[in-house]
């Protein structure tokens, strides 16, 4: 298989509809139209554990309001069922493995271009709220140095409120670079340095886009008291009810200062809940489906998913058409007309933006999922995969291991229909081992200018 083919997997720039993302020269017409952009990603929540998708232990009045004023996906996907390497995804439209962050606390590679840096060119302020856990560092979230070289402001952010991973109460975040300790929830924490971020920015007339990377639900559970009680004791739903109400904030807070209407929010989770059958409310909850956190099964991999622009979303609806993080980068620049000209390809995910208007009734093309260990014997039989369309999902859960499922009906992928139907197995299989052989070249280095794959 030669580089043409490799590129044929993943080029969402001149497959579907985003030949303007690659160029020399960016848009130079008048951009006072363009949207305000907010990216919200909770962390561990699961697609269960809102109550517009039917959760009952609480309410989360805030999210039900996106989900009703806006569009609501009942198909939205992490591009892997762990947090790391689906924030890789959200910032570069491109799958995790494709840069080497396999597993939480991987980094992101410092030759990807990234969602901030490609939006700063068209005007935009960027800042980064919350969870980063771009930069290699394990363990809980800790204040992150301004000599950092993988902090958010090496990737395009302007401005930043972040820790390295998950966070609770009281804690101790850096403004870019300067450690601050904020009492309270921490939800509530970044959602108000967000909006003092946006506040300043509307009073410079200047577009924003700003990520705001919740810390929880994540393990361990420290809501407020308030919160616990409200929830019944349960502390994971606690701090579901913390995140709720400062989205809640959020959005009041958009309406306030009069920008609401022309702000793209969009919220998701990072993976599945770390469900537990054995203690259904102490970790969450996936809904129908089957697995947690980790697993390539639906319950890891399809979580919350939510679009809020009023300007540009007239009629609310609810689509079953798959989506991805993987599509955040594209549609975005699919939706600024952008040109970037340093762009590292292929892109896996697509541009959203025809099905916001309406024009997209399935998906042009399916969603490759896998895990894999980055060994240097790496292959296509290394961990897991998937391969999700429109209505089949082959998953190969070990090597020469391959289950059909039909995802429409079989929610809970009980019936394996391989048996049944080889020659969708042959099809699928073969298109994504294709799409492997894709990430293999560039987690090799193949993608960069000077064909590189070392960090710095």
């Amino acid at each position: 298989m030669d580089r043409r083919e490799f590129l044929k997997w993943g080029t969402a720039a001149t497959a579907f509809g985003l030949s303007g993302c690659v160029g020399t020269a960016l848009r130079s017409d008048v951009r006072s139209r363009d949207p305000n952009i907010i990216l919200c990603m909770t962390d561990d929540q699961g697609w269960g554990d809102v109550s517009y998708n039917g959760l009952k232990q609480i309410q989360t009045p805030a999210l039900d309001a996106m989900a009703a004023e806006g569009v609501r996906f009942d198909r939205f996907y992490a591009a892997h069922p762990s947090c790391s390497p689906t924030r890789a995804s959200v910032l570069t439209g491109r799958h995790p493995n494709r840069m080497g962050c396999f597993w939480p606390g991987m980094p992101l590679r410092t030759q990807e271009v990234t969602l901030a840096q490609a939006v700063k060119r068209a005007g935009y302020v960027t800042g980064h709220f919350g969870k980063w856990h771009l930069n290699g560092v394990p363990g809980f979230g800790k204040p992150i140095a301004a000599s950092d070289l993988l902090s958010p402001g090496r990737f395009g952010f302007d401005e930043w409120f972040s820790v390295s991973n998950w966070f609770d109460t009281d804690w101790t975040f850096s403004h870019n670079g300067e450690s601050v300790k904020v009492p309270g929830d921490g939800s509530d924490a970044i959602v108000t340095e967000a909006l003092k971020f946006i506040g300043d920015t509307v009073g410079q007339s200047k577009p924003f886009f700003a990520v705001i990377w919740f810390g929880n639900p994540h393990a361990p559970h420290k809501p407020l008291p308030e919160d616990l009680k409200t929830a019944g004791g349960s502390a994971y739903y606690g701090e579901v009810i913390g995140i709720d109400r400062s989205m809640g904030t959020l959005r009041s807070g958009l309406r306030k200062l009069g920008v609401a209407d022309n702000t793209l929010l969009w919220f998701c989770s990072d993976n599945g809940a770390w469900f537990d059958p054995r203690a259904p409310s102490a970790h969450g909850s996936n809904g129908p489906f089957r697995g947690r956190k980790g697993d390539l099964w639906e319950g890891g991999i399809r979580v919350p998913g939510l679009i809020e622009w009023p300007a540009r979303i007239k009629r609310p609806f609810i689509t079953e058409v798959p989506a991805c993080t993987s599509d955040i980068y594209p549609t975005i620049v699919d939706i600024l007309n952008l040109r970037v000209p340093d762009q590292v390809e292929p892109l896996d995910g697509i541009s959203l933006l025809p099905l916001l208007d309406g024009q997209m009734k399935e998906r042009p093309r399916p969603i490759g999922f896998w895990q894999c260990n980055g060994s240097k014997q790496m292959d296509t039989n290394s961990g897991p995969s998937a391969w999700n369309d429109n209505r089949y999902k082959l998953v190969k859960s070990a090597p020469n291991k391959w289950e059909l499922y039909d995802i429409t009906v079989d929610l809970s992928e009980q019936t394996d229909l391989a048996a049944m139907h080889p020659e969708i197995v042959n099809q699928m299989k073969a298109e994504l081992e294709n799409w492997q052989q894709s990430v293999l070249w560039s987690c090799r280095g193949e993608d960069y200018k000077g064909k590189s794959a070392v960090q710095q």
